[in-house]
């Protein structure tokens, strides 16, 4: 059975349409946008792109010992990655702000699968699609609670999936 390891909680400002989560020990620069895809990965690091009408995204990080549950939000998007994690000491990375240390304690460093889902603030919109082309998105009715007043709530769960070599 799967358990919860450590959450942490942080409000991020996207740049450029962009934030990431990335290894402490990788260099952040040279990943170029996809515009068929939300998530963008490379090894040590994982961006999210976001409407440029996202100011503040209320984002919580998750670490789990296997697998978490399905979450049964209203979710917007939800997308699965896997990413090796060098160290294992992740940071928030944003191109205006840089990188950011998170106390995220995670088990090890290795490879790890992350599930990362979003939904944005109806009431903010509206919001233009960063991938695809610039189409209005239709916002499902939001969870208050999570998105706390901001443009956007992002929920990021992170596990083990092998060993590093």
């Amino acid at each position: 059975m799967s358990r919860s390891l450590d959450t942490h909680e942080m409000v991020v400002s996207p740049s450029y349409r962009l934030f990431g989560l990335m290894d402490m020990s990788v260099e952040p620069y040279g990943l170029d946008p996809d515009d068929t895809h939300w998530l963008l990965s490379a090894p040590g690091l994982v961006y999210l792109q976001v409407p440029s009408a996202v100011i503040e995204s209320a984002v919580r990080l998750e670490s789990w010992s296997s697998k978490p549950p399905e979450s049964h939000a209203n979710w917007f998007g939800r997308e699965e990655v896997e990413v090796e994690l060098p160290t294992g000491e992740i940071g928030i990375h944003t191109i205006d702000g840089g990188v950011q240390d998170i106390p995220l304690i995670l088990p090890s460093a290795g490879l790890y699968e992350m599930r990362w889902q979003w939904m944005f603030n109806g009431d903010r919109g509206p919001f233009l699609s960063p991938i695809g082309g610039a189409r209005a998105l239709p916002v499902p009715p939001g969870q208050e609670r999570e998105l706390k007043g901001k443009d956007q709530y992002c929920l990021v769960q992170m596990w083990r999936t092998l060993s590093y070599t």
